[in-house]
């Protein structure tokens, strides 16, 4: 990578920095930036940066996930970004006002891990071994990037718009559950929002895992035994804003609640 390549990179990085430090979106960084590894790269120097800082890698989630939402951005595979231990919100538990920039919620189904995955190519065999259980999932993303205006670039770039994550609090093993066919419903306070099922995720929760496992293994950084796997979204994602309460149920796998603090007058 040339030097005017690294001073690029850099600099992207720290415009989405800024954003975090200042709680104002930033302008989209595709200025800087234009591959997808360009992308990869912005999110290293922030990866890196935030484990010096003292965080805890705890996974990963997987986004672009449907078929739509590829041909909308331009791509054919999906995209992934850090878990982190201190975006875990537990089940039923309040974010607070403005912990989320331009806060969203996707309903998801979410794979535990009990052992690594390093192999270069895994097989479906070696994803069901390697995972201890599933749940469900709520991931509320967010963007760093003003009024979510996002190519690949600056969505790979800003950690695929990561937010906070909820998981359930019910373990379920593969073999107990079908998650190509688990429907998923998210209520708003009771009324219905969002619906879809597994395979809306690549065709199979397990489609998504596999590939981000291969992906992160040729990358350097596998999937260890303990790693919280968001698989993507089993629905449309709907707008989170202050005083909401959402709740997802999955099919086989049971529910999921987060609500959102009312802004401070």
């Amino acid at each position: 990578m040339t030097e005017t390549a690294i001073s690029t990179i850099d600099a992207a990085a720290e415009r989405i920095l800024g954003a975090y430090a200042s709680g104002v979106p930033c302008a989209p960084v595709r200025d800087l930036i234009t591959t997808a590894d360009e992308a990869y790269a912005v999110q290293e120097r922030l990866t890196e940066r935030w484990l010096a800082d003292g965080r805890r890698l705890a996974g990963r989630k997987i986004g672009l996930t449907s078929k739509a939402v590829q041909s909308q951005l331009g791509v054919d595979s999906p995209d992934f970004g850090m878990l982190f231990a201190d975006m875990a919100v537990p089940d039923g538990a309040e974010i607070p006002a403005g912990a989320v920039m331009q806060a969203k919620a996707e309903a998801e189904v979410a794979l535990v891990l009990e052992h690594d995955l390093v192999h270069e190519r895994h097989t479906v065999a070696d994803l069901i071994r390697a995972t201890a259980f599933a749940l469900p999932a709520i991931e509320v993303v967010g963007s760093r990037i003003r009024d979510w205006d996002i190519t690949l670039a600056d969505t790979v770039a800003d950690n695929a718009s990561c937010g906070m994550y909820v998981l359930g609090n019910r373990p379920v093993a593969l073999a107990d559950v079908d998650l190509r066919l688990c429907g998923m419903v998210v209520e708003r306070r009771g009324e219905q929002v969002s619906t879809g099922t597994g395979a809306a995720c690549l065709g199979h929760p397990l489609n998504a895992a596999l590939w981000l496992a291969d992906t992160l293994a040729r990358l350097g950084r596998p999937l260890r035994a303990g790693d919280t796997v968001l698989t993507g979204a089993l629905g449309p994602m709907v707008a989170a804003v202050p005083g909401d309460v959402l709740e997802a149920r999955v099919d086989g796998l049971g529910d999921v609640r987060v609500a959102f603090a009312a802004e401070e007058e």
